[in-house]
């Protein structure tokens, strides 16, 4: 286990940290909305920290996969939600403050994710 991270593990810990807390936090009006909403939301939350710890361990598969899973997955359903919503739900507000703040945070989360899978870092390249 590293004893300090990474610049980049320390990135994805904190963007991935950020879409839990995101949708931690949105999770109450999620049950609102359907039960089975709320619950991925809790969901997401808790997987968010058990890839942060996976990042912050070098678990480069099930740490930053997962990860990926965490911030890909809210990516697609937060534009499920807004086009063709939801079962059971009609399409949801597209520039929703949380919303945009999610896409922003969970999209970054995903560039850094391929970046970090680069073969060759970007110094040594010509």
């Amino acid at each position: 286990m590293p004893t300090k991270p990474t610049a980049s593990q320390a990135a994805g810990i904190a963007l991935i940290l950020v879409t839990g807390a995101i949708h931690f936090i949105d999770a109450p009006g999620s049950f609102g909305d359907a039960t089975y909403k709320g619950l991925l939301f809790v969901a997401n939350g808790i997987a968010a920290i058990i890839a942060a710890i996976g990042i912050y361990r070098g678990e480069r598969l099930w740490g930053w996969g997962l990860g990926l899973l965490v911030a890909g997955g809210a990516l697609i359903g937060y534009v499920i939600s807004r086009t063709v919503g939801l079962p059971g739900l009609a399409p949801d507000v597209w520039l929703e403050p949380l919303g945009i703040l999610s896409l922003l945070v969970e999209a970054a989360y995903v560039v850094l994710f391929l970046l970090s899978r680069r073969t060759t870092p970007l110094s040594a390249q010509p």
